[in-house]
């Protein structure tokens, strides 16, 4: 697993971006790196697990201080407060279940960094959130373990 600790560490920082997260950086770690899938895996599941510690202890005191220093950041960060809200209908309903399956479940616009400004939205405790997102997170990058290296293996075998 950390016979190139250079590809894991490029997987991680992949997989702590927004928008790239697990379903970007396990099969770029598979395809392009030929990474095997468990260090995939491993790689992509720190790597997304690292932002959601930092956003979960960062975004309410983020947001009191670009309350009261910056009117116009504060203004960006309520916009994208308010996407998440029209998107993560299901966890406020269901709670902790809900925030998982918001993150496990791969539609555009759900993931971890959107399931922690959903948390923070609805006051969902650190632990709780953590939990929920991490377990998510595991799940999710299982699947697209899974999903990659079944796919790949199917493309090596048809393409001689």
């Amino acid at each position: 697993m950390f016979e190139n600790l250079k590809d894991g560490l490029i997987v991680a920082g992949l997989a702590a971006l927004p928008f790239a997260e697990l379903r970007t950086a396990i099969p770029f770690a598979q395809g392009v790196l030929g990474m095997q899938p468990w260090p995939s895996f491993f790689w992509g599941v720190l790597g997304n697990i690292i932002p959601v510690i930092i956003l979960l202890k960062g975004l309410g005191p983020l947001s009191e201080f670009l309350a009261v220093r910056s009117p116009r950041l504060q203004e960006m960060l309520l916009r994208v407060f308010a996407r998440t809200r029209r998107k993560s209908g299901v966890v406020e309903k269901y709670g902790w279940i809900g925030l998982l399956l918001f993150v496990a479940v791969p539609l555009p616009g759900t993931g971890a960094w959107t399931g922690c400004f959903a948390a923070f939205l609805f006051g969902i405790p650190f632990v709780k959130a953590a939990s929920a997102i991490i377990t998510a997170l595991v799940i999710l990058g299982a699947g697209i373990t899974a999903a990659t290296h079944s796919s790949l293996t199917a493309i090596d075998k048809l393409i001689p």
